[in-house]
């Protein structure tokens, strides 16, 4: 089985870029199966159902929807095989446009859409930076000049990955995705011991154990404190 993740900003169309993208893999005679990470509330194992897709969903509720991804994924790879499945696809929140818990050998790739500001790339870190793959949406409804300068901005941040323009409303460039995605010479059979390709934020503060009250004086843990002098940042 092979598996890939994909991260991205919210509304980015990471969902969107998935189906069409499987419509293709399918056509090719594949089996697809999805798993959605998200924290409260997802719609969109719904979507994956409709469109004949095995899917499960996974909400962090309370907890940091990354961390709760690595806790789990090996037990979704154990599900993506058990249901036989030749491509597992994981969808995570991307709710922190820091990180997306990319494994060091499962592709990992990054969807971001041309209306995030010109400025987004610099903004997201190790998401975009270690990514395999990084997927522009929505080009549509910009013009061709913004679309090369969006790109090249991504090529910036991460100039070693594939950078391509896919269509989530009409699937232009989902087939070309989905060559990318599948590797009949690669098999996962378990994450054990894999690493991922970089370390999360972590946090161990009074605030992550149901401190709601404002305050120094009830702050305690792994706490850090904006500079408010006047020193300028170099």
């Amino acid at each position: 089985m092979n598996l890939v993740t994909v991260s991205g900003p919210p509304s980015s169309g990471k969902t969107a870029v998935i189906l069409k993208t499987i419509d293709s893999v399918k056509k090719r005679g594949l089996k697809v199966g999805v798993v959605k990470f998200d924290c409260l509330y997802t719609g969109d194992d719904v979507l994956y159902e409709k469109a004949g897709v095995k899917v499960k969903k996974g909400l962090s509720g309370s907890l940091c929807p990354d961390h709760y991804f690595v806790s789990n994924i090996e037990e979704v790879t154990q599900w993506g095989l058990k249901e036989g499945l030749d491509l597992l696809i994981t969808e995570s929140a991307g709710l922190c446009n820091r990180c997306s818990p990319y494994i060091k050998t499962v592709t990992a790739v990054c969807v971001i859409d041309n209306l995030s500001g010109i400025n987004t790339p610099k903004k997201i870190g190790p998401m975009l930076k270690t990514a395999d793959i990084v997927i522009i949406t929505k080009g549509d409804i910009v013009s061709q000049a913004e679309r090369e300068v969006f790109a090249s901005r991504v090529n910036t941040v991460n100039p070693g990955a594939t950078i391509m323009h896919v269509n989530g409303l009409t699937g232009q460039g989902a087939y070309e995705l989905s060559t990318l995605l599948y590797d009949e010479k690669t098999e996962v059979k378990t994450l054990v011991g894999e690493k991922l390709r970089f370390s999360m934020p972590s946090a161990l503060c009074s605030y992550c154990l149901g401190e709601t009250r404002i305050g120094e004086s009830y702050q305690m843990g792994n706490v850090r404190k904006i500079d408010m002098s006047d020193k300028k940042e170099k």
